[in-house]
């Protein structure tokens, strides 16, 4: 028998369009060579357009899901998604305080202004307190950020990109990119924050159009590079060109937003390595 690829348990709500959510985790994951382990945290009615309701699963359902992989193979790296709820939030903390070993990958999906009721203040702050300290690489955009970093409106809207990184580090996460997909700025810049403070700056054309599920992809490739044994900053930097490459190859199959092509490079539209114009 050939040696297993990467193993990557996944975290994270079921997205029908396959625009985001596990379909996303898992077309991102197997193009990087990964093999991945879908764990359901939730099942969403929604298509390219937006989400029309969401059925959160029971935590213990979601302990299980994942406890019975962790016993049976040997798990690579954990990426997470939208987990739902605060008890789902916990079963993913004692996990990743179980596992040390095990670098997790964390996507939150945090709406701004608190409009979304499973990423209100409450899971904010426990997400702070029980899930950053085990958090080996934070990905988020601008908005996400900011509010990771204060509860205060007023303080969100006057901190810069760099400030928020920073002030969320404190909170125990290890590595923290944030992209700048949300800033004002002609191209799209992407910063990796680490001990030391801004370890690196990525610059990137800022491409037409509204897109299903860029930061989703970008983490999970960040977990496939790192599964497949690159250090986090040359991780950071290899995701960042795979999803610009699916999202410049992106297509819209229905009515909403559209779908970064994960699968860009199996359809001959050019290949990750090479340099954005």
């Amino acid at each position: 028998m050939t040696d297993a690829p990467p193993i990557i348990l996944v975290f994270a709500g079921n997205d029908p369009s396959a625009g985001t959510g596990l379909a996303a985790d898992i077309l991102t994951l197997s193009s990087l060579g990964c093999h991945p382990l879908p764990v359901v945290t939730a099942i969403m009615v929604q298509d390219t357009a937006g989400v029309e309701d969401t059925l959160v699963m029971e935590a213990d359902w979601v302990s299980d899901q994942a406890r019975f992989l962790l016993e049976d193979m040997q798990i690579t790296a954990i990426k997470a998604g939208v987990l739902g709820s605060l008890e789902n939030l916990t079963v993913l903390a004692e996990i990743a305080a179980d596992y040390p070993d095990i670098p997790l990958i964390l996507d939150p999906s945090l709406p701004q202004g608190g409009s979304d009721e499973y990423a209100d203040e409450e899971m904010i702050g426990a997400m702070r307190e029980l899930l950053l300290p085990h958090t080996t690489v934070l990905t988020a955009n601008g908005l996400e950020i900011r509010r990771l970093a204060s509860d205060d409106q007023d303080e969100q809207d006057s901190m810069t990109m760099d400030e928020a990184a920073l002030r969320v580090r404190q909170f125990g996460v290890e590595y923290v990119l944030v992209s700048g997909t949300h800033e004002h700025t002609p191209n799209v810049s992407n910063a990796l924050f680490g001990r030391s403070g801004r370890m690196r700056l990525d610059s990137w054309e800022r491409l037409p159009g509204s897109y299903h599920g860029a930061g989703g992809t970008v983490s999970s490739a960040v977990a496939a590079f790192m599964a497949n044994g690159m250090e986090v900053s040359q991780a950071v930097r290899e995701a960042q060109e795979y999803t610009w490459h699916a999202l410049k190859n992106a297509y819209r199959p229905g009515m909403g937003q559209f779908i970064p092509d994960r699968l860009f490079w199996a359809r001959g539209k050019g290949e990750a390595g090479q340099e954005p114009a």
